[in-house]
């Protein structure tokens, strides 16, 4: 029998290979190289357009911005020379109305003209009611865009009238008729009682009271007149009485009288001002205006408001004064800024009715259009061969020059002067201020207003709510991430990280609304407990360390590792209840019943119900989670090895902590400090609602602030389009776009350069 084995009649087929070129492993692979590439485009395509956005955020606000900085634009248009104009007399004053369309010139033959300003026509003629044999010595005006004219006349009396320009729509078509009006009667006032020449004359009128003032050579004539209207019959009395004023020792050359009928300005002499106190009809002082022995005055105006004046010199030089306290308190004649069109005499001054501008006219026919608050000289142009008179419009937007016999008109284009690099970053000394200062007041409820666009107390206050912000919400930040990331026990941590988490979707404008109307006046009646809850915190904190850190360790064990911190909940509510317990108490002992006044009249400190402290701690409250989110991530995330390898080489867990851990992380620690600062920076509706948005510089913790987002929004909503507040606005976002994208830059210079240096540990 063969008993060798035989070979087996079903032997093992062969391993079955995978065909990884089947249809469907094909299709799979052309769909997943298709959602490669079109996820690669997408993300591609999302970056860029990114990037696109913010660049195109940025030069559209710098598109918006760009015309602020622009000068003003001068076109001539043709000359026109009227046939009447030739035997019209020697021109006194010309005058333009509101919509460019009329205009009214003022002879020495004692006769108003009115005219067309396109053609020079002659509209209509006004003889103005003089005495016979009576001639027009003088002329003044009131305030810039008040209407108000007196003619000082050669017997010494003084003829008050007004112009004005009421437009009607007969047969659906605009007509402008011009007229002259006399509020204070047609009979000349008396001024001089000897009935010499007037050679200069000034008024003012404030309600029914008109001041009246002129001078002949070196003496001075004021009177005033009162007006007061029965109600019951409706008669109008007038009460003549003179102010009798010390007089002058040179002649006189102008003669202003303040809007507030407070001063009286009497520009005599070479280059010299005298002062009189209305009030007290006593001599304020007298003030020597040019500097330069060989230059004298050769023209002089009032800004709008009558408050400050504008002197110009033989030498081309104006310069601006009003009235300031000095150092003693009294109320002095300052030099405040200087201005120079060119090197022949100034010959005439007209200032805007509307805002703080001035054009002037010098000997060679040089126009020069100026702004006193932004200290800009927006242009010089030559206009004509010499010099003439000149009128402006009330819109500042169409002047006209009358000279040789013709009146030369042109369009002005000045649509910002207000606006200078100065006026927005350096101090300015504003009329009314004593000196200069960094003030924000874009508006106010008369049209002698000067604007105040300083951005300085903007930026100063974002940067005081930033920093009073991450001064609270940083170490607590920072803290908590590295706490819960390195020593809190995993399951403990999934549920802390996520509720820290969750407040960032808290909105704003709820804890701005928490803030404004329940945090400032509980703080504002627990200042002790706050303030010494602050103190005590962290040392009762430290002491619960310490005191469980002694237990025995039968007790300490009993608390699984990384739950320690749950412990000290208890302790966090304890001292938070002593400390706002003990308040009244500690305010009783300590600050005579009231803390804030001990504040405000002990150490001299100004407190604001709504302030930084309330600032701090609602704005903090909300980046501390940005700050947590991230810091915390970019703990956790360092390798689980370093850690490990740290503690096996006998290094304790402190140290691994403050050696490895930390400097591992620190760019992200950095980033998230980087991020809490921008979401600070342009935090809105917590300091919009939180603080009394007064634009000041004090980094005094009990007074408030506006930032630059908060005033944006604000004021947005009632700024003309197009206007200077408008494009200040958006300046205001320009700057705070900057100075986030220039603080992210230099962070990520920082976060990549910590990246590099910790990389190898």
């Amino acid at each position: 029998m063969n008993n060798q084995a035989k070979p087996s009649m079903n032997p093992t087929p062969p391993a079955k290979r995978i065909d990884f070129n089947t249809s469907q492993m094909q299709r799979k692979r052309r769909t997943r190289a298709i959602t490669d590439n079109l996820t690669r485009w997408y993300v591609a395509i999302g970056g860029l357009a990114v990037l696109a956005a913010i660049t195109t955020i940025f030069f559209y606000l710098a598109y918006v911005v760009a015309p602020l900085f622009q000068g003003a634009s001068l076109t001539q248009e043709t000359p026109v020379k009227p046939a009447w104009l030739s035997d019209a007399g020697k021109p006194l004053m010309l005058a333009l109305e509101e919509q460019n369309q009329v205009g009214m010139r003022v002879s020495d033959k004692g006769e108003a003209v009115f005219f067309n300003i396109d053609d020079g026509a002659e509209l209509s003629r006004v003889s103005l009611p003089l005495p016979d044999g009576v001639s027009v010595a003088s002329i003044g005006e009131d305030q810039p865009g008040t209407p108000l004219v007196a003619l000082g006349l050669s017997n010494g009396q003084v003829l008050v009238f007004r112009h004005s320009y009421p437009v009607s729509y007969p047969d659906n078509k605009k007509t402008i008729s011009p007229t002259v009006s006399w509020p204070f009667g047609q009979a000349p006032l008396v001024l001089d009682e000897q009935g010499r020449a007037l050679e200069h004359v000034s008024l003012n009128a404030n309600g029914e009271s008109l001041l009246v003032a002129g001078s002949t050579g070196a003496q001075l004539h004021v009177l005033s007149l009162e007006q007061q209207e029965n109600i019951m019959t409706g008669e109008i009395s007038s009460e003549l009485s003179r102010i009798e004023l010390p007089q002058m020792s040179a002649a006189v050359k102008a003669i202003y009288i303040d809007p507030r009928q407070q001063w009286l300005y009497v520009i005599n002499g070479r280059a010299q001002a005298d002062v009189f106190s209305l009030r007290d009809r006593t001599l304020n002082g007298r003030y020597k205006l040019l500097e330069n022995g060989n230059a004298e005055i050769t023209a002089s105006t009032q800004l709008v408001g009558g408050i400050s004046l504008i002197i110009g010199d033989s030498k081309g030089g104006m310069s601006q004064w009003f009235m300031a306290r000095d150092v003693d308190g009294e109320q002095r004649l300052m030099h405040i800024r200087k201005f120079q069109m060119g090197t022949t005499p100034i010959v005439q001054i007209t200032a805007e009715q509307r805002r703080k501008g001035f054009i002037a006219l010098d000997d060679s026919g040089k126009l020069g259009v100026f702004h006193s608050t932004s200290h800009r000289t927006l242009l010089v142009d030559q206009v004509s061969a010499t010099a003439g008179i000149f009128a402006m419009s009330p819109r500042a937007d169409r002047i006209v020059v009358e000279q040789d016999g013709a009146f030369l008109p042109m369009l002005l284009d000045n649509p910002h002067p207000e606006v200078s690099w100065s006026s927005l970053w350096s101090k300015v000394w504003y009329e009314n201020y004593d000196e200069p200062k960094y003030v924000w007041q874009s508006t106010a409820a008369n049209s002698d207003f000067e604007p105040k666009l300083s951005l300085a107390p903007l930026t100063f206050g974002t940067l005081k709510a930033a920093f009073y912000a991450m001064l609270l919400a940083a170490p607590l930040a920072i803290a908590a991430a590295i706490y819960t990331a390195y020593f809190m026990a995993p399951a403990m941590r999934r549920k802390v990280k996520p509720v820290i988490e969750l407040m960032e979707a808290l909105p704003t404008v709820i804890l701005g609304f928490f803030a404004g109307l329940f945090l400032a006046p509980y703080l504002e009646g627990h200042l002790p407990g706050v303030f010494s809850l602050l103190l005590l915190m962290p040392i009762g904190i430290l002491l619960a360390g310490f005191i469980w850190s002694r237990l025995p360790e039968s007790i300490r064990l009993r608390v699984p590792d990384g739950w320690e911190s749950a412990l000290l909940l208890p302790v966090v509510l304890l001292i938070t209840w002593v400390s706002l317990g003990m308040s009244p108490h500690l305010e009783n002992w300590f600050f005579g019943g009231d803390m804030r006044m001990w504040i405000t009249d002990d150490l001299g400190i100004t407190y604001d119900q709504r302030n930084a402290l309330v600032v701090g701690i609602a704005m903090g409250f909300a980046v501390i989670p940005t700050i947590y989110s991230i810091a915390e991530d970019a703990v956790f995330s360092v390798p689980r090895g370093l850690t490990l390898g740290s503690l096996a080489l006998g290094a304790t867990p402190w140290q691994t902590l403050t050696r490895v851990v930390i400097l591992t992380a620190s760019p992200g620690i950095f980033s998230a400090l980087m991020i809490g600062m921008g979401r600070a920076v342009g935090e809105t509706m917590i300091v919009l609602m939180a603080t009394g948005n007064t634009p000041i510089m004090d980094m005094n913790l009990f007074e408030g602030m506006r930032t630059l987002a908060a005033n944006v929004a604000v004021e947005m909503p009632e700024s003309e389009v197009g206007g200077s507040h408008y494009r200040v606005l958006f300046l205001a976002a320009l700057v705070l776009l900057t100075f986030t994208f220039m603080m992210n830059t230099f962070a990520e210079l920082i976060r990549q350069r910590l990246r590099k240096r910790y990389s190898s540990l």
